[in-house]
């Protein structure tokens, strides 16, 4: 029989891992899962954080728990997947959120900040996905896989925006999404990204700063920019049988803006 609505997205019983989970986006999209009746992992690396992160979340009525890890750090990384997996069972859906930015002109970007981010943005991704589909999604034929991308690996930026590692590294997730959707298709693991535009959060601050946040958001059509909901929608479409069909896909949520710029 053909299900409701409320039960395709319905996510009670799932367990969810998020990755850089103790504040702002990924935060939220904690919430949007727990609301949904996911059990959440939380992740980032400072234990204080979290605790009052997860604090929040159980308040609001979800299970959930939390484990220190640095994503940049292989170790840490199989050391998160291999707790999760003993202290919550298989993971049903990973959200690949810990991420980094550094500001420089391209000809003055520090070899090191340009490794930096690239080992979180994009080394990581790719090192936990591994990790929890071999542990707990190929052997049960089944996983959501979500990737935080952004509008900046769409294109360029303006001038003052001097972010060339980000921007390369967010590209880099859009087609590293592409290309594991289409290989982990056959064991029923959908794999797709979300390309936020510009919210308040401490990675945002140096662009807020630098731009105006009245500038930003008049960049884009809605004239605003994302608030603690936006990316709630989305994640538990991605995350629910309600998304079972869609895979290797990004959506920009960016009130517009990545429209009007040609991204």
């Amino acid at each position: 029989m053909t299900r409701t609505i409320q039960q395709l997205f319905d996510l009670k019983g799932k367990t969810a891992l998020v990755t850089g989970g103790s504040r702002g986006l990924g935060l939220q999209m904690a919430f949007a899962l727990g609301e949904a009746g996911a059990r959440i992992m939380l992740s980032s690396r400072k234990a204080e954080d979290l605790e009052v992160a997860v604090a929040d979340l159980q308040a609001a009525g979800i299970d959930a728990r939390w484990i220190a890890a640095d994503c940049a750090k292989e170790a840490d990384i199989r050391r998160l997947g291999d707790e999760t997996l003993q202290r919550m069972g298989a993971v049903d859906i990973l959200v690949n959120n810990a991420g980094a930015a550094w500001g420089a002109p391209a000809e003055d970007h520090p070899v090191e900040a340009w490794d930096k981010v690239m080992n979180l943005n994009i080394r990581g991704y790719f090192i936990l996905s591994q990790h929890v589909a071999k542990t707990s999604m190929i052997p049960r034929k089944s996983g959501r896989i979500i990737n935080l991308a952004s509008i900046a690996g769409l294109g360029g930026n303006p001038p003052e925006m001097q972010t060339i590692a980000y921007n390369t590294s967010k590209g880099a997730v859009i087609n590293f999404t592409r290309a594991l959707g289409a290989e982990w298709g056959k064991y029923n693991i959908t794999v797709n990204a979300i390309c936020p535009g510009f919210f308040p959060s401490k990675m945002t601050q140096g662009t807020l700063k630098a731009m105006g946040e009245e500038k930003l958001a008049a960049h884009a059509p809605l004239h605003r920019l994302g608030d603690d909901e936006d990316l709630k929608g989305l994640t538990v479409l991605y995350a629910s049988d309600a998304g079972k069909h869609i895979t290797g896909q990004w959506l920009a949520v960016d009130g517009g803006v990545s429209i009007v710029t040609g991204g």
